[in-house]
């Protein structure tokens, strides 16, 4: 794919046009074989946004590319990587928690979700700033249900520090060593305290513009904690479609996973207008990102706004005009 990166006038009137107002901040970026078209409104180009649950797709990267490389296995469990004891969590498997299958809860009763969900709303608070010791209690203590389809933000938290044991190194690390700096993604990264956000960090806000703490942690980064600019964002998919990103097979649908949808590791494939897209999208407190791939086509399109209303539907519509030349 040409490494070409260009900016249009016209991208940048179409995500104001579908964004609206409630989105003042905001970039977007088209993927195809003649390039990368990026786009931003109120922010430049390098500004860093959360991208929240994306990285799970990018966890899912990375458990792809391990197996690949022989660290792990399907059927290897959290015990065997992380220092969990005797207890339920120890036997889950990597592969069910790719596919969102372990049987662990979305969040652990002992995080307390309710408490920092209303912070959150009153008070604008990051409801996760863990770190990893503190994660690997809640796992120690966590039970484990039927391997059935549920979404979990701890189940990826686990994952990929899992996966970075394997290593033997950090995910923050893990993430530099194999996905960003191979493919030249320099604004891509985890911040694990407030202090450590890049110069370009972008503050998310509500609807209503009421600013909310960035999400930091070292145990949320596998499952929300990555910051990433368009550009950065424009790079990973257009790596994706040319094949030259790490662990692409987890792009590809293995399984069932809710009502028409199907998922791979991480990644989760849909119809839509009579095609497949294969997608993630992403949410904090103050941010809403989408990024999505017709993988037939050979296109992607990726929305990322500073502001926590939902931009799902305008990633699909720009995704569809890009693909049909619209």
């Amino acid at each position: 794919m040409d490494d070409e990166r260009t900016t249009t006038r016209e991208l940048a009137e179409r995500v104001r046009t579908l964004l609206g107002p409630r989105h003042p901040v905001a970039a977007a970026a088209l993927i195809s074989a003649s390039g990368v078209t990026l786009a931003a409104i109120g922010a430049d180009l390098d500004a860093d946004f959360e991208i929240g649950s994306i990285s799970k797709a990018v966890t899912g990267l990375l458990y792809a590319d391990a197996l690949e490389r022989g660290e792990i296995r399907p059927d290897s469990t959290l015990g065997e990587l992380l220092p969990l004891g005797d207890v339920p969590a120890a036997r889950v498997r990597l592969d069910s928690l790719a596919r969102h299958r372990s049987g662990l809860p979305r969040l652990p009763a002992s995080a307390q979700p309710l408490r920092r969900t209303l912070a959150l709303w009153l008070r604008g608070t990051n409801p996760y700033g863990e770190d990893l010791g503190q994660l690997l209690d809640q796992a120690r203590g966590a039970p484990v249900g039927e391997p059935e389809a549920l979404y979990s933000n701890f189940g990826f938290e686990l994952l990929g520090h899992a996966l970075a044991a394997a290593a033997g190194t950090t995910y923050a690390d893990l993430v530099q060593a194999r996905l960003a700096g191979p493919l030249g993604l320099r604004g891509l990264y985890l911040p694990d305290t407030a202090d450590r956000l890049g110069p370009k960090a972008l503050i998310g806000r509500t609807r209503r513009g009421r600013p909310r703490e960035p999400w930091t942690g070292a145990a949320i980064g596998p499952a929300g904690g990555i910051r990433a600019s368009i550009q950065d964002m424009g790079g990973l998919m257009a790596a994706l479609l040319d094949g030259t990103a790490p662990g692409i097979a987890a792009l590809d649908p293995v399984e069932a996973f809710g009502k028409g949808a199907r998922i791979g590791a991480g990644w989760i494939t849909v119809e839509a207008g009579g095609r497949a897209i294969t997608w993630h999208n992403g949410g904090t407190g103050g941010f809403r990102t989408w990024a999505g791939l017709d993988r037939a086509a050979g296109t992607g399109a990726v929305v990322l706004s500073a502001t926590s209303d939902s931009v799902d539907r305008h990633g699909f519509t720009l995704l569809a005009e890009h693909t049909s030349g619209g």
